[in-house]
């Protein structure tokens, strides 16, 4: 599980050199938005070198992937011989457009005598993916982390890329990733702006509260704000052990339902508790 995934581009050498240094839990190397037309194919070349320079010790490397399917086919298989921990979907429109991919990866994957299924970040980006979200996301069990594309859905929408405008779409696409069991990645705002730190660390407190479980970013700067914000706070880690170690104890007596500092603790809330401190664990 990640809190913090950095895009950088895969022909970027400046970027590529630093990766490692940044902090982020895992680093994205683009061969879609960041990369013109006429250096596609070198970008996927480059991955071969890029992505054992950009894995560290604890962090991993996935690659974002074209979407044109002629594209698409040549990326999936160059990050699979190269090494990559995961595939980045962008623009995934259908739950056939996952099982394509996944075939494509399965035939890569035996030819190289991979044991283990590469996992996907599948970004629903159009309003049809949005409101057949539930099919999409549960497709595959190849579909780890999902998410919804803030820029191509406003445009596609004829809408400003405004929290107000994608607010509702977020959030069906979110309740459909949580009701899969897929871990669920972004803001409602965007982080563009990534001097506007206070505006940032605002949006990051926002998604925590509402159940994400971590956001891109395109800027270094950005990482430490999503490391922080997204992680399990000392507080709250704490409190999860109280509420777990009284309802335990109120459960050896007979009860399920008990009341601590003036507030009812029954068992939903002690699932969310424990929820709470194995996330933190898997940190710690």
């Amino acid at each position: 599980m990640f809190r913090s995934m950095m895009f950088v581009p895969a022909t970027n050498e400046k970027f590529i050199a630093k990766a490692t240094t940044r902090g982020a839990d895992a680093v994205i190397l683009d061969l879609e938005d960041s990369i013109p037309p006429a250096e596609k194919l070198n970008a996927r070349a480059a991955l071969a070198g890029a992505i054992p320079r950009c894995r560290s010790e604890k962090g991993q490397v996935w690659v974002r992937v074209n979407r044109p399917i002629r594209l698409c086919i040549g990326d999936l298989e160059a990050s699979v011989r190269a090494g990559a921990d995961g595939i980045m979907l962008p623009k995934t429109e259908s739950s056939e457009h996952v099982r394509f991919v996944a075939e494509v990866l399965d035939e890569v994957e035996r030819e190289v005598g991979k044991t283990t299924q590469t996992p996907l970040f599948c970004i629903l980006e159009d309003p049809h993916a949005v409101l057949t979200a539930t099919t999409i996301v549960g497709s595959h069990e190849r579909i780890k982390i999902a998410s919804t594309g803030s820029e191509d859905l406003a445009t596609a929408l004829g809408a400003a890329p405004l929290p107000e405008t994608l607010k509702v779409a977020k959030q069906m696409v979110h309740l459909a990733i949580k009701g899969a069991g897929r871990y669920s990645f972004g803001l409602f705002g965007t982080v563009a702006n990534y001097s506007d730190l206070e505006g940032i660390r605002a949006l990051v407190a926002e998604a925590k509260l509402h159940g994400f479980d971590g956001a891109t970013c395109i800027h270094p700067g950005v990482v430490p704000l999503l490391n922080d914000g997204f992680r399990v706070s000392d507080e709250e880690y704490e409190e999860a052990q109280r509420i777990i170690a009284v309802f335990d104890e109120a459960e050896r007596q007979g009860s399920a339902s008990i009341s601590l500092d003036g507030k009812m603790i029954d068992i939903p809330v002690v699932d969310r508790a424990r929820n709470l401190v194995e996330k933190a664990n898997r940190w710690r």
